[in-house]
């Protein structure tokens, strides 16, 4: 199941870690992930989410804003019924989790390129197969997967569709145009619009969208730290000024926002 990233030979099990028939050898973390991310492979020294975003999208998600967000992830993961799926750029885990309460009888497997973020994700369920790795060369054998999830992630589309088995599927996840639109609009004195359908089309010939859904509600945030945390885990911590953004940290009333989520599911004909 797990390929080298070095050379693209299985990866076996031996002790402490992962090897392949040409002795490229990946030693399990104490914490139990695999670091299958070579040097060569890097942009940087430490590519992907740093701590602080890692933290801020921890402790918000953990206090539930984004609950129903997931649960309905999870609700149409258990609807395709894989033996084998993987969450691609699971960030700190807190999706990857709920997918796999989920998934009880899959086998699951979740990456990201982020060492920060995979080093707590995989404290969320010890069952899992836990990855450092780049998505746009996933450590994974051609057509091993039945179920992709792609939430709030870059994607590699030829990747996907590599990983993936006849009929199986990927979920991507991602925000409308109206997401957030009212911290938007206290952010910026004008609202960049966006296309929330453009990857549609990126999907590569072979895959078609089966199911689409659209998500909405309100989020009252009275607590200042979780407004924080909310902009601190979206590209606004850096975008926006740091006079708007203390604006909005520190108003004495509750932000009241809407979050609006897409779900695309593509299949594998």
């Amino acid at each position: 199941m797990l390929a080298c990233p070095i050379c693209s030979a299985p990866l076996n099990e031996v002790d402490h870690g992962v090897v392949c028939p040409a002795g490229h050898r990946f030693d399990r973390a104490r914490q139990g992930y695999l670091n299958l991310l070579p040097v060569q492979h890097k942009n940087s020294r430490d590519p992907g989410d740093n701590l602080a975003m890692v933290q801020a999208r921890r402790d918000f998600l953990n206090a539930g804003h984004y609950a129903p967000v997931a649960k309905r992830l999870a609700a149409l993961a258990a609807e395709r019924k894989p033996q084998r799926w993987l969450d691609i750029g699971c960030g700190e885990g807190y999706y990857t989790a709920q997918i796999a309460d989920a998934l009880l009888r899959a086998d699951g497997y979740a990456l990201d390129i982020s060492k920060e973020a995979v080093k707590r994700a995989c404290k969320r369920n010890p069952t899992l197969t836990w990855l450092i790795a780049s998505m746009a060369r996933v450590p994974l054998a051609d057509g091993s997967c039945q179920f992709l999830a792609s939430v709030f992630s870059p994607l590699d589309w030829q990747e996907a569709k590599r990983l993936l088995s006849p009929g199986g599927g990927l979920m991507k996840v991602g925000p409308t145009s109206g997401h957030l639109m009212e911290l938007r609009e206290r952010l910026y004195d004008e609202v960049r619009d966006y296309t929330d359908d453009k990857h549609l089309a990126l999907v590569p010939d072979g895959m078609s969208l089966q199911h689409s859904e659209v998500l909405e509600f309100k989020l009252s945030l009275a607590d200042p730290k979780d407004r924080a945390n909310l902009l601190a885990m979206t590209p606004h911590g850096w975008r926006a000024s740091a006079e708007r953004r203390a604006q909005v940290i520190e108003q004495a009333e509750p932000l009241r926002v809407t979050v609006s989520m897409r779900y695309d599911y593509f299949v594998l004909q």
